[in-house]
């Protein structure tokens, strides 16, 4: 008799609700405090039957583009979750925004009577599913303007890199000086193997560890600003190369570099040196790489993040691949590439810097236009 009684009260007030009301929750796997929002949520059903939640995991893509637009159209800024929406009320690292004239901070009891408020309200002002305040086929995010193509372009101007060609070419150079011509394919290709395990674990670090930090708007203008300034500077080195700070290994580095490379003859030996030089040559070549890893971790999930960094790796290792294989098959020789090298340095810095000058003022456009 109870149960009948509890279901006819829930279909009355369906009927007279005029629709269901929609709550859109966005949680992670493993969030305790997702947890307990969630069953806050169950508790509370039957009292009001006409709500439906949503739910998204925050690193799916599907999530991840819902959240952004989400964020966008409240005017609020991404932070931990649990977050979730409804009617007017955005509810973002335990504040509540929309519910009173100010920014409402809650926790424990005082954050489920706030969010039992806001349901009832959204409830009695019938109001409309939060998901139709995202505007189909407009962006909401980079998630749709961080292509493929912009991957590339940034990992090809990272890849003319005057910094990892040099120690290749002293690497073939010392296996040529010491009778090892048939260990030059070898060598290059686990030296190269080495230089991309080595940025690829190291963008997978960051990339984490920005995500899981849930960066916001200043991190993006910070990151934005420095890429601007770094490529501005490395831009500085067509016009007056080695005048100033150069972007590239310091001076007091480099024979450190050249000793260990040139005591190399063995492919096992290849490899040790790619992962030390990889440390070695890291200011030399990381302004682009961390542009795109706060890219990445403000707009895709962590499966899309490491293709994406598995494409730019593999893009940025490609001129050593040439390299190695046109020593081996005689197209050139170490000393030729050497003097290629030295003469284009000013337009390889040029090429690079204008690239990470981009990639700055693209970021900034995509924050003060909300797409961030």
């Amino acid at each position: 008799m109870a149960i009948t009684l509890a279901v006819t009260i829930a279909l009355v007030a369906v009927a007279f609700s005029g629709g269901a009301t929609t709550l859109v929750l966005f949680h992670e796997h493993g969030c305790s405090h997702c947890a307990r929002t969630q069953a806050f949520l169950d508790e509370i059903g039957p009292y009001h039957p006409t709500l439906e939640i949503v739910r998204y995991e925050i690193h799916d893509p599907e999530g991840q583009e819902a959240l952004l637009g989400l964020l966008n159209a409240y005017d609020v800024e991404v932070g931990s979750v649990p977050i979730l929406f409804v009617g007017d009320v955005a509810l973002v690292s335990g504040v509540f925004y929309g519910l009173f004239p100010e920014p409402y901070p809650a926790a424990g009891r005082a954050e489920e009577i706030a969010l039992e408020d806001a349901i009832r309200r959204a409830i009695d002002e019938n109001a409309p599913s939060p998901l139709e305040r995202l505007v189909d086929g407009e962006p909401t995010g980079l998630a749709e303007t961080l292509t493929i193509p912009a991957v590339i372009l940034a990992a090809a101007a990272d890849s003319v890199n005057p910094c990892t060609f040099a120690v290749l070419v002293l690497l073939l150079g010392t296996l040529l000086v010491a009778g090892r011509k048939g260990k030059i394919l070898q060598a290059g290709l686990t030296f190269t193997l080495a230089i991309y395990i080595s940025y690829f674990l190291m963008g997978i670090g960051i990339f984490s560890a920005i995500q899981a930090a849930g960066i916001q708007r200043p991190f993006i203008l910070a990151v934005s600003s420095l890429a601007i300034l770094l490529g501005l500077w490395n831009m500085k080195d067509y016009f007056a190369y080695g005048k100033w700070f150069s972007i590239e290994v310091p001076k007091r580095w480099r024979p450190t570099v050249k000793r260990i490379t040139s005591s190399v003859v063995s492919v096992p030996g290849a490899f040790a040196v790619g992962v030390l030089d990889s440390l070695f040559l890291l200011p030399c070549s990381s302004g682009p790489y961390i542009a795109i890893l706060a890219l990445l971790s403000k707009t895709a999930s962590r499966t899309e993040g490491i293709l994406y960094l598995l494409l730019y790796n593999f893009i940025f290792v490609l001129p050593l691949l040439v390299i190695t294989f046109a020593v081996h098959f005689g197209f050139t020789t170490t000393a030729r590439a050497e003097r290629w090298r030295s003469a284009r340095l000013g337009k390889l810095h040029l090429v690079s810097g204008g690239v990470m000058l981009l990639l700055g003022v693209g970021m900034i456009i995509a924050v003060s236009l909300g797409y961030m």
